[in-house]
C-alpha cells in the first residue's frame, strides 16, 4: 500500500514531469550560478565601501543596504531567468 506522500508525488509527476538536464545544461547553469554570484559579491564589497563612507549618516546607510537589497534580487531573478531559459532550451545533448 502507498502512502500519501507517494500517491502526491506521483499525481505531481503525471502533471508537471521532471526535466532531466543534460550534462551541458547543467555546466551553463553553474557557470551562470558562479557569474551572478560574482557580481553580488562584487556589488556587496562596492556597497559595504559605501556605506562605511556614510559613518554616522544613518538615513544614507539604510538607503544604500535598501539599494543593495534591491540589487541582490534583480541580479537573482536574472539568474532565474537564465536557468528557466537553459531549461527550456530545445539543444540537448
Amino acid at each position: 500500500m502507498k502512502s500519501a506522500y507517494e500517491l502526491a508525488m506521483e499525481r505531481l509527476n503525471k502533471s508537471a514531469p521532471t526535466v532531466k538536464l543534460t550534462a551541458a545544461q547543467k555546466t551553463q547553469i553553474a557557470e551562470i550560478e558562479s557569474q551572478i554570484a560574482a557580481k553580488i559579491a562584487g556589488r556587496e564589497i562596492a556597497m559595504q565601501s559605501e556605506i562605511a563612507k556614510a559613518g554616522g549618516n544613518y538615513e544614507k546607510a539604510e538607503e544604500l543596504r535598501q539599494q543593495l537589497a534591491q540589487d541582490k534580487k534583480k541580479f537573482q531573478a536574472e539568474l532565474e531567468e537564465e536557468k528557466k531559459s537553459i531549461r527550456q532550451s530545445k539543444t540537448r545533448g
